[in-house]
């Protein structure tokens, strides 16, 4: 082979040798890089991540806080309520109640004593009886199971007397609760309502009890004309 032919494939063979060991390099450095790079990015991705559920876990933890907060004052909201609306039904008697009083019974004198007919208890009676046991104090108050309202009716009516328009029969069972020695005395006081009725013939019989059960309003109150008051 000519020798200078031969020298000119050794140097470009030496060149392309060159060549190829410096792009190789060149592209391993470039391929480190990139790792590098892209290490740091996940690195800084991570650290976010992190902090991202440290504060979701913050929050949630506040949030079942708040959650279990609500919680306890629905229930106490709850229960106010409840103890409030008893309250309201134990004014209206709507709930049945017991306690210290008097069981009062009224009853008709014996005809064969004055003759048929010469008297009976009358609605205005068991009205004074009523109003009497009011003004002594008593808190709740009873004839013959119906409970006796604001609202209630005592009415005559023929021979019975219509409550809370349920038809009675003598005699007239009144239960009320209160300080049983006061509203004892009321009804027995001198010329009071015990003495007036047993001079026009009629009985009755008071006594004072620790457990005077009276029951609850066994009707539906209505209010066709009183309307509620809107504030404001």
């Amino acid at each position: 082979m000519n020798k200078p032919i031969y020298f000119s494939i050794i140097a470009v063979s030496l060149i392309i040798g060159l060549l190829l060991s410096f792009q190789f390099r060149s592209s391993g450095g470039n391929a480190g890089g990139i790792a590098t790079e892209r290490y740091q990015e996940l690195t800084i991705e991570k650290l976010k991540v992190e902090t991202d559920i440290t504060q979701l876990e913050e929050e949630i933890s506040d949030l079942t806080v708040k959650i279990e907060a609500a919680r306890r004052g629905r229930t106490e909201a709850a229960g106010a309520i409840e103890r409030e609306l008893d309250k309201i039904k134990l004014y209206a008697g709507l709930i049945p109640v017991t306690g210290p009083g008097v069981d009062i019974v009224m009853k008709n004198i014996e005809a064969s004593q004055f003759g048929a007919g010469f008297y009976s208890v009358r609605d205005e009676d068991l009205l004074k009886v009523i109003n009497d046991l009011r003004g002594a104090g008593a808190e709740a108050i009873s004839i013959n199971d119906q409970r006796i309202l604001a609202t209630s009716e005592v009415r005559q009516a023929g021979n019975h007397i219509n409550v809370n328009l349920v038809r009675l029969s003598p005699p007239y069972n009144i239960k009320a609760i209160g300080n049983p020695g006061r509203l004892k005395s009321s009804l027995e006081i001198k010329g009071g309502l015990v003495e007036f009725l047993a001079a026009n013939g009629v009985t009755v019989e008071v006594q004072q009890s620790e457990q005077v059960p009276v029951p609850a309003y066994s009707g539906i109150p209505r209010f066709d004309y009183a309307k509620h008051v809107q504030r404001g």
